[in-house]
């Protein structure tokens, strides 16, 4: 039985958006029919409502003034007003229907588009350039419902300018079937204008992103570009952009006049035919004075359907054009399927073992690897906490780690880089933990007190973006202080101490060991302060092990590790 959304605005945790276009448009309209169809139901008589003021009005005329006849003319003011009450309050509720419409279409794409990001991982900025994912985020989702939006209304023209149709015909048949054909036909010549409006905004949201994803990207490297000096060439490089994605605009600029142009001229040429055939009928003699007063009211009224039409038309391309966007998101093949086997609910006692490499992780040790080349240890470490795209069949306590969801193996095994980054926002938030007294006893544990001490206002204080108001070493601390408040069950720290001075490393070692003892911890490291506290050493060489034993036994016995350690530790 599926599980229901904690709020009634969600997606279902087992709902699967498709990654293509049309296809999201009708996921998302199946699961807001409900508000889809209320605000069809306030729309229809809302938009009817006035398009039979100009029946009253018209029978006022001949019932009324012509025939001389007060009671008629009464009630069919009355008549008059009483539709204007109804449209009143349909209207209210045809608005407030319409923004619900929007905002749960625009809420529900950002939710599916997020949970697509944070399944794709990495995958997502490999394949789609960050500036693109940035600019979906900040704008598509309020586009995926401009839709949804007019829907209500569009409904109310439809059925109103059939109404209206049926009226004429009735009165006249002429004047009917100009308003049957000459609706449609009037509506269908706008193809002309939307497919290649379509195509230029597509290509103005292209460059949109690209001119993001530089702004992101130059923003990100502002250091070491006025380091080397080399603002001026990606300043060129920026307005260059610029101007291609301004000049796009004036593109699709010249387009969209056509199209808001046309909402205003066809519907204006329809309204003089029908006038014109209307007063050469009434002249004739084949309508009445009062036919003749309402037939000009609707020809006033279709002018109301006809734009709605043609900003239905308006809309949908913009919504198809955000739906793109989004889809592509959708459509990231992360590097491990979510779906990738049954979730283990619990893992009994036993080794993490790598059968690539030969290295088994024993519970409630501290493991350290050791190679020669230290990119075969850090791919090791990744394949350990399953980082890396493909199968790699790695065991935990016998149970294969791609028979676990990733956000399982996530939970339980936390990997800590080389280079972790700090992002903005209070200390506290970057941290993380439960309390502040487990936070101060992690960054004891890292030795981080004088980083804590660098951010004015401590724990409250601000991280500049990156830490970048902090020494390399201040930053690696404050890293290593997030990863032990995770308290994972296995943690996997590579170089962990790579950026700090012997004194500090040393203390950073004896205090890890005792903060971690009998949990399972693996150190990807090559310093012999740290290799002293390690229960087990996995020498690697080749991407197999080599050699396995403590530090002291390596050392005395093997001289490739002695080799490796006594050059990290003359560096």
């Amino acid at each position: 039985m599926p599980t229901r959304p904690p709020w009634t605005y969600g997606v279902r945790p087992d709902d699967d958006a498709p990654a293509h276009a049309d296809r999201l448009l009708v996921w998302l309209a199946r699961r807001q029919w409900r508000s889809l169809l209320a605000g069809a139901c306030f729309g229809i008589p809302w938009m009817l409502s006035v398009a039979l003021v100009p029946a009253a009005v018209g029978r006022a005329v001949d019932d009324g003034i012509v025939a001389r006849d007060s009671g008629a003319l009464l009630r069919w003011t009355l008549a008059v007003v009483g539709l204007g009450l109804v449209s009143a309050a349909a209207g209210n509720g045809r608005h407030w229907f319409a923004v619900k419409n929007w905002l749960v279409a625009a809420f529900r794409s950002g939710v599916v588009a997020d949970r697509a990001v944070r399944r794709a991982g990495p995958a997502l900025t490999r394949q789609m350039p960050a500036g693109e994912v940035l600019a979906s985020f900040t704008s598509d989702f309020g586009r995926m419902g401009h839709s949804f939006d007019v829907f209500a209304r569009f409904m109310g023209a439809v059925v109103s300018f059939v109404v209206v149709a049926v009226i004429l015909l009735r009165g006249s048949l002429l004047l009917g079937l100009v308003m049957l054909v000459g609706g449609p036909v009037l509506v269908a010549t706008l193809a002309f204008v939307m497919k290649p409006l379509q195509r230029r905004q597509s290509a103005q949201r292209e460059e949109a992103g690209k001119l993001t994803a530089l702004g992101a990207d130059t923003v990100a490297g502002l250091r070491v570009l006025r380091g080397i000096g080399g603002e001026q060439s990606f300043l060129t490089r920026y307005r260059a952009q610029s101007q291609t994605v301004r000049r796009a605009g004036v593109h699709v600029a010249g387009t969209q006049a056509t199209l808001d142009s046309a909402q205003v001229l066809l519907p204006g040429i329809f309204v003089l035919v029908v006038t014109a055939v209307g007063a050469r009928l009434a002249v004739a003699g084949e309508i009445t004075p009062g036919q003749l007063v309402a037939f000009y009211g609707y020809t006033a009224f279709l002018t109301i359907p006809l734009q709605t039409a043609v900003e239905m038309a308006d809309k949908l391309i913009t919504t198809r054009v955000a739906a793109r966007r989004v889809a592509r998101i959708l459509g990231v093949v992360p590097d491990h399927p979510d779906d990738a086997g049954p979730t283990a609910e619990r893992l009994a006692d036993g080794p993490l073992v790598d059968p690539a490499s030969g290295v088994e992780v024993q519970p409630g040790l501290l493991t350290a690897l050791v190679s020669a080349r230290p990119e075969e240890t850090a791919l090791v470490a990744a394949r350990l906490g399953r980082t890396l795209p493909g199968r790699h069949g790695v065991t935990w306590a016998g149970v294969p780690l791609d028979d676990l969801a990733v956000a399982e193996v996530r939970r339980r095994i936390l990997v800590s880089q080389a280079d972790p980054r700090l992002f903005s926002g209070p200390l506290r938030d970057e941290l993380g933990g439960t309390d502040d007294e487990s936070r101060l006893v992690a960054i004891d544990v890292a030795d981080a007190g004088d980083a804590l001490s660098a951010v004015d206002g401590g724990l409250d204080g601000e991280v500049e973006e990156r830490g970048r108001s902090l020494s390399g070493g201040q930053r690696q601390r404050l890293a290593l202080a997030r990863a032990l408040l995770r308290d994972a069950e296995v943690l996997v720290l590579v170089e962990p101490t790579s950026a700090v001075d012997a004194h500090t490393e040393a203390r950073v070692a004896g205090r890890l060991a005792d903060h971690r003892k009998g949990r399972t911890t693996v150190l990807v490291t090559a310093s012999p302060l740290l290799l002293e506290h390690a229960d087990v050493v996995h020498l690697v060489g080749d991407g197999r092990v080599l050699a396995t034993g403590t530090h002291r036994e390596l050392s005395r016995t093997e001289p490739g590790y002695r080799a490796v350690v006594v050059r990290g530790e003359e560096d």
